[in-house]
């Protein structure tokens, strides 16, 4: 059983009339895609007139982009990401006070571990509604059998208390449907969100020499080098080493590889990186301009073991760099292989240096997917797709309005 309550009480947060929509954002780390597109959310909510309110176990230069925007945010060090029992009741206690005290109206959750404390807080708060987002899923086929039937239990039990269940990818609905995380009503799709004058000069600027030379100085990277750049945090999930593997079998003198991001497997990577010969590696850490230094690269790569949309992936297409990534869940929306990009098996650093191979080896066929992936996302994965599908999920009747499935530039 949800919770079943409708928000009473307000009107639509952008007519002027009622009470400001309250919604809590409790996500477990304000970084990587999912913290941009927690924030991005957040930020126009807060503009379209709801009082919004992150919490989050660890801040950082989101957080500081939180508070320009004039959304608050509560850091809750109690929630981290580790599974670890006296920290995390000690976070749902926490939580369930903190959430009993605000009186909101929604509460949206974010990732596994702010998912399951965030929404059981939720639940014994009285908290009238309750929205979870899958950026991916706690369980993959790289887990022990045990440890993946563990979460997907869990998944479904806090299904019954989650009253949307907000996929990042229609890749990542399709299994939330087929391994029954929430009823079939309550899964709804959505998309990224990448927008702003940043955007704008992104795609106005795709295939612009001048672009990719700015870019390369800002990296300090040779004009005539081949590039072959990949965003996202040093986690396992994004599988850096297997980046780095296929660098290696690249066989290609002079190439140089980019890694913009930073993580939990930073100082286990640099070492990795410094052991490759042939090819210079840049570790370049967490950037706030990636629109701006993606023109670098003459191949982005994105290695994952698995994934929900990848904003890095549209951020990639919309500059005009072609795409090369792993064929796991919702990556297949962004990928369409031979049309908008490559795809490779996971955990294949071979295949990916293959691929990689291949499209340095043909420009021209480069340039034709880059160019089909930016006319497919270029009126695309806008704020305002994001803002429509949070309301229509905290809002009981509110309908989102249709999206395109393709757009020309």
């Amino acid at each position: 059983m949800t919770s079943g309550h409708a928000v009473a009480g307000w009107a639509d947060p952008g007519s002027g009339n009622g009470q400001a929509l309250r919604v809590a954002t409790v996500i477990t780390r304000l970084e990587g895609g999912a913290g941009v597109l927690a924030l991005r959310g957040a930020c126009a909510l807060a503009r379209h007139g709801c009082q919004v309110t992150i919490i989050t176990g660890s801040g950082g230069r989101l957080a500081q982009g939180a508070a320009t925007a004039g959304v608050e945010v509560i850091v809750e060090p109690a929630l981290r990401a580790p599974l670890a029992p006296g920290s995390d009741l000690r976070a749902l206690k926490r939580l369930e006070r903190l959430l009993r005290s605000r009186t909101f109206d929604v509460v949206h959750t974010h990732c596994a571990k702010a998912g399951a404390v965030g929404r059981l807080a939720a639940r014994r708060a009285g908290v009238p509604r309750i929205v979870h987002t899958y950026h991916g899923f706690p369980f993959h086929e790289f887990q022990s059998g045990p440890r993946r039937q563990a979460y997907l239990a869990i998944e479904r039990r806090l299904g019954r208390i989650t009253d949307v269940a907000l996929c990042v990818g229609a890749g990542v609905a399709a299994e939330a449907v087929r391994r029954e995380l929430a009823a079939p009503d309550r899964i709804v799709t959505i998309g990224v969100a990448v927008d702003g004058p940043e955007r704008a000069r992104a795609v106005a600027a795709a295939g612009s020499p001048l672009a990719r030379q700015r870019a390369r100085i800002s990296l300090g990277i040779p004009a005539q080098a081949a590039v072959v750049g990949a965003v996202g945090r040093l986690t396992y999930q994004k599988a850096p080493e297997d980046f780095l593997a296929a660098l290696q079998q690249l066989n290609r003198p002079g190439a140089i590889g980019v890694w913009v991001g930073s993580g939990e497997r930073a100082e286990q990577i640099a070492r990795r990186a410094r052991k490759i010969r042939g090819t210079r590696v840049i570790l370049a850490g967490e950037r706030s301009d990636v629109l701006e230094i993606l023109p670098a690269f003459d191949i982005f790569a994105l290695p994952s073991r698995y994934e929900g949309l990848p904003t890095a992936v549209v951020e990639a297409m919309l500059c005009g760099v072609p795409v090369i990534a792993t064929a796991v869940n919702a990556v297949p929306d962004l990928v369409v292989p031979g049309e908008t990009g490559l795809l490779v098996p996971p955990c294949r650093p071979a295949a990916l240096a293959a691929a990689v191979r291949y499209l340095l080896d043909f420009p021209v066929v480069a340039d034709r997917l880059a160019a089909t992936a930016l006319a497919r996302v270029g009126g695309r994965y806008r704020e305002g797709e994001l803002l429509d599908a949070l309301l229509a999920a905290y809002v009981p009747g509110r309908r989102a309005r249709s999206v395109p499935t393709t757009s020309a530039r």
